[in-house]
């Protein structure tokens, strides 16, 4: 099924200018910005929509601060700071738990937390201080390179979330993985209100405290705009925007973000609107560039692209919708954000060159509900320009090409491009299997260009599923193109799930054997099973699939449903499938290392021959634990 771009009346550029005249001609002044990007994501390199937004409005006259709070409030975590202010909320959890039990029976789990508690003293609290610093200094220095020593450290990281969620229990905050979760449910509006008022769980009113508000205070901006990527992150950014509101009223905030373009048909009855002024959805560059400044006005947004806002009427959606010319857009400007404070050693910096995906057809695929208009692109030496002006401005030699999917044409043209500028960088990005990428001299360009590491969308390794799906793929050119990158020197992880409407369990198994027959040019796996978004095309066409979804309408903030399917696997099956590929997998996928920025840099350090000692050991390591496999966002 190919994407639908209709949503909405298409803004044509003329008004789009003719917009930006009355704006300039209305409001006499320039705007100051602060654009926040929320918990909770791993630290290791900047988001792009901060400074992809702050490009076009710095270049507009407008004055931008970019806070990553994320990555503050990371650092803040791991500081003396924080971990002596958890020690002084001991006492207070304590005294909850008593009060507690004069009411009713603790719970096991509660008895076990008073237990935990306990031992979190002020000698345990010096310990995890010093274990915390050191720590970052590992992974933001060449020690990193150390894989025992790295390992360490994110054990550590582990640790010291596990000793902060004792205070905020029953919240349980982790890193890594990014699963932090503070016993409320993120799909339903009234939960997340109730969370944003929580004090016990929220850690984030802290975060706001501590991070956010004396930033706000210091700087005084008139426009706010949070950038909301994963769903979980409707928790941060709710609990920062009813605190900006309360403490700062006279302060548009906005929020835009892959989620709540996700959430446009839900947001304008939810009582989250009570929280902020607008929200933008689609491509924000153009769209907030115009709420910005008809703010600053003093206008009405109604004639504003992409957006959703409240006045004194109601709450509107714009007609108009506009979708970005890729050539006319600057390169992201990093200025600003703290860049040597990742936890990295050495910098990656994402760049996007196209918009959506060339191909857009998978039927399990909602990317392109991301979009009002098709795949486009930059020319490929205006890429290659700004590639190498990021480079030498940020001195910077690792990228993450962030794009959906490279298409195999511009894979080609930026790979030659970069070998005869001799550009001199080592990238990552993402790719589907294509016929037309299984010449030799492709991949030799790409070795040579710097190619370190691909996720490739491998979904399944059974001809009847790939068909299913639409991925317009074969077994045949899925393992030639592992082998040729794999003979290159370039890292594949590849990328599936179980369950697709109709998949047998023995046509699940074949996609286990297959990854099993190739293990050796498969270097890492992301797996988990099929979600049944609502913005999907299965979702969308139910009848098509024999599948029956199941819409809970008090779940009004929900991104996927409960399902069942006429033939094929269900969703219980498919999850034990998945256990047991978790249980009998090939021990070279278990690694010590999932979080994929520190794959990449040990693989362009290193190449392909550090793969054993990424390897986990269970004798080694002193547990039977193996890692998982399940798809992680980081």
């Amino acid at each position: 099924m190919k994407i639908e771009y209709s949503k909405g009346e298409k803004a044509d550029l003329d008004l789009i200018q003719l917009h930006r005249r009355t704006s300039e001609a209305t409001s006499g002044r320039k705007m100051k910005v602060m654009l926040i990007f929320p918990p909770d994501w791993y630290p290791s390199e900047p988001y792009l929509s901060l400074p992809t937004l702050t490009a076009v409005l710095r270049a507009a006259g407008h004055t931008v601060i970019q806070k990553d709070v994320n990555l503050e409030m990371y650092d803040w975590y791991f500081s003396e700071d924080f971990l002596k202010r958890v020690l002084k909320k001991v006492p207070q959890q304590l005294d909850r738990l008593r009060k507690l039990a004069k009411k009713r029976e603790l719970e096991s789990w509660e008895t076990d937390l008073q237990l935990a508690l306990c031992e979190l003293t002020r000698e345990r609290i010096a310990e995890l201080i010093k274990k915390a610093e050191e720590a970052k200094r590992i992974v933001r220095g060449q020690i990193f390179y150390d894989i025992d020593k790295l390992e360490w450290a994110i054990n550590t990281f582990r640790e010291v979330t596990a000793a902060i969620s004792l205070v905020y229990a029953p919240a349980r905050i982790c890193m890594p993985p990014m699963e932090t979760d503070l016993s409320y449910k993120v799909y339903m509006s009234s939960e997340v209100m109730d969370a944003v008022q929580d004090t016990q769980v929220n850690v984030y009113r802290d975060v706001f405290e501590h991070i956010v508000k004396p930033a706000i205070e210091a700087e005084q901006p008139d426009v706010i705009g949070i950038s909301i990527v994963l769903q979980q992150q409707l928790f941060s950014s709710m609990t920062f925007c009813a605190l900006i509101k309360q403490h700062f009223p006279n302060i548009h905030v906005t929020i835009g973000g892959n989620t709540v373009t996700r959430l446009r048909d839900t947001l304008p009855q939810s009582p989250l609107f009570a929280s902020f002024d607008s929200a933008v959805f689609y491509e924000g560059e153009t769209a907030f560039l115009q709420l910005v400044e008809a703010v600053g006005a003093g206008r009405s947004l109604k004639d504003v692209p992409n957006a959703l806002y409240r006045d004194a009427s109601g709450v509107h959606t714009s007609a108009l919708t506009y979708s970005e010319n890729m050539e006319a857009l600057p390169p992201p400007d990093f200025e600003g954000l703290p860049l040597d404070k990742y936890f990295l050693p050495d910098k990656i910096l994402p760049y996007l060159a196209t918009r959506g995906c060339y191909w857009g057809r998978c039927e399990f695929c909602d990317h392109g509900e991301g979009y009002t208009a098709g795949y486009r692109t930059k020319k490929i030496q205006q890429m290659l320009d700004e590639i190498q002006y990021l480079r030498d401005k940020y001195r910077a030699r690792h990228f993450h090409f962030t794009d959906e999917s490279y298409p195999p044409a511009l894979f080609r043209k930026l790979c030659r491009g970069l070998i005869e500028r001799d550009m001199g960088i080592v990238w990552t990005t993402h790719m589907r299997y294509e016929k037309s990428l299984l010449d030799e001299p492709v991949w030799e360009d790409a070795k040579h260009a710097g190619c370190k590491y691909l996720h490739v969308g491998y979904e399944s390794g059974n001809e009847r599923v790939l068909k299913l799906m639409d991925k317009a793929t074969t077994t045949e050119v899925i393992t030639r193109s592992l082998q040729l990158s794999a003979k290159a020197g370039i890292w594949n992880h590849a990328m599936g799930f179980f369950g697709f409407p109709g998949e047998t369990r023995e046509e699940a198994l074949d996609s286990i054997q297959f990854l099993a027959k190739n293990k050796d040019i498969v270097h890492s796996v992301g797996f988990g099973t099929f979600d049944l978004s609502r913005h999907t095309p299965v979702a969308k066409n139910p009848e098509k699939w024999g599948v029956t979804a199941y819409v809970n309408p008090e779940w009004d903030l929900a991104l996927d449903y409960y399902y069942t399917v006429k033939e094929g696997l269900s969703i219980e099956e498919a999850e034990r499938v998945f256990e047991e590929f978790e249980q009998n997998h090939p021990s070279s996928w278990d690694l010590r290392l999932f979080i994929r920025e520190y794959i990449f840099l040990y693989i362009a350090r290193f190449g392909l021959g550090k793969l054993p000692d990424l390897q986990f050991n269970a004798a080694k390591a002193g547990t039977g634990t193996r890692p998982s496999l399940e798809a992680k966002v980081c």
